[in-house]
């Protein structure tokens, strides 16, 4: 008997974590870390359900955290097995694991210092040396995988480079974990390929309710020298991963076009530098994951007035560049690392404008600026908020209501069930009734470590 068990991403838009188990087959489908409002913070603290030394592997669809995060705090508890992943996934997961690990013991260190943590020691929770460890792990491919008596192919999922959805084969049974599907029009990257005819799908609905609004470039462009004009500082969070290349496009075109004015434009990231390197690496290569538009001509990502901020010396001197100009900076939800320095700084002017360029999970500091908060606490002590604060969801990289449904919608042939996951449960709810009233399949909105029969 097949069976799937609901670790994370169920009920919250975090933490994907899902264990299919087969006799004593054991497989964990992505490891991520839970985010935002405390109570699903506080699970990344649980001791893992099972022993993960009981694990024959990990497989991973994506870089980003909240799907790949985990996996150092599951080999501190003892997992050695292989991490199958894309090769893409393996460069940019290792920026983020060493990024994490970073702010995990930087974020400690602040706690003491601050004397504002519940633990005693302040701790984290996984550090640089459980992030090489994971990291040694991995094992990246681009075909079909042999995992004893499973079978594993990754996929183009187009949300982040080297992303995959994921086709796993089990005892004469098919599933396909989605992962984090990309946009049909990604500025920068292939729209996710056709799934393949399955007996289970887990489908991510982060935007199960709502639907994109193409990107209005000249509100952007209002917004920026509008700005600009006032003698104001734009700060965009911005995720490190995909994000700040995809701004880093939209400010060259808006630059080359005349649309705003050439004001310097500060990524003050060290994760961000890495993973540009990576994506200019990419373009440098002609990679079958980017569209053919971007290659060939001048660099996407430079709008001819370009810093790069690497030490934390420089961090300090920008983080209020006294002067016109745009910071892009990570966490995309304000959650930690250098763009906290920069939000001190920057909310109480009146001048300066505040971009959330993407999904802010509740419970994050970057929600809280959404939602219209006065004040913020940043490091142990509030700041108030008199910057502008404006949303732009345009930029997320993650398909919308319609576009997964437009993607389910292709498979060959309709699935047995579609288990909703990784998504609030307003969006899960929502995107389960679209799968029966509009496809006329089976769509579940499982629980939290509900365990279920494939």
């Amino acid at each position: 008997m097949s069976t799937l068990t609901f670790l994370g991403a169920a009920g919250t838009v975090t933490g994907s974590k899902f264990l299919l188990e087969h006799d004593r087959q054991r497989i964990l489908l992505d490891c991520g870390m839970f985010q935002g409002e405390a109570q699903w913070r506080r699970r990344n603290w649980d001791p893992f359900p099972i022993d993960p030394a009981t694990l024959d592997a990990v497989v991973l669809t994506h870089a980003h955290l909240d799907h790949c995060g985990y996996l150092p705090s599951l080999v501190r508890q003892g997992f050695h097995g292989p991490v199958i992943c894309t090769p893409g996934t393996a460069g940019v997961a290792a920026i983020v694991l060493r990024d994490a690990a970073h702010l995990q013991m930087e974020d400690a260190q602040h706690a003491r210092a601050g004397g504002y943590s519940r633990h005693d020691p302040p701790r984290p929770l996984f550090d640089t040396e459980d992030a090489e460890m994971a990291i040694r792990l991995f094992r990246p491919t681009d075909g079909r995988v042999e995992l004893g008596p499973a079978a594993v192919t990754l996929h183009r999922a187009g949300h982040i480079l080297g992303s995959a959805f994921a086709e796993l084969e089990l005892a004469g049974r098919r599933l396909l974990v989605s992962g984090d599907l990309g946009r049909q029009r990604h500025p920068l990257l292939r729209p996710p390929e056709t799934p393949p005819a399955v007996d289970t799908v887990l489908i991510e609905s982060t935007y199960g309710d709502r639907r994109h609004q193409p990107l209005d470039h000249a509100q952007l462009a209002r917004l920026i020298s509008t700005t600009a004009a006032r003698g104001g500082v734009v700060l965009m969070p911005a995720f490190a991963i995909d994000r700040t290349t995809v701004l880093l496009h939209e400010l060259a075109g808006l630059m080359r076009a005349g649309l705003i004015p050439h004001l310097p434009v500060y990524v003050n990231s060290p994760m961000a530098l890495a993973a540009l390197n990576v994506y200019r690496a990419a373009v440098t290569n002609k990679s079958p994951e980017l569209r053919p538009e971007i290659l060939g001509g001048p660099d996407p990502f430079d709008p001819g007035t370009l810093r790069l901020v690497h030490s934390v010396e420089e961090s300090m001197r920008i983080s209020d560049p006294g002067r016109p100009s745009i910071v892009i900076s990570a966490s995309g939800m304000a959650t930690g690392g250098r763009v906290l320095y920069h939000l001190a700084r920057l909310l109480p002017g009146k001048r300066n404008t505040v971009v959330l360029p993407g999904f802010q999970v509740p419970g994050t500091r970057g929600r809280a600026l959404l939602d219209g908060a006065r004040t913020v606490k940043i490091h142990g002590r509030y700041v108030p908020v008199r910057a502008q604060i404006t949303g732009l969801s345009e930029f997320s990289a993650h398909a919308d209501a319609d576009e997964l449904i437009g993607w389910l919608s292709a498979a060959p042939e309709a699935p047995e069930t579609v288990y909703v996951v990784h998504g609030e449960d307003h969006a899960r709810a929502e995107l389960a009734r679209r799968i029966q009233d509009e496809l006329d399949w089976t769509a579940v909105t499982p629980a939290h470590l509900e365990r279920v029969r494939l």
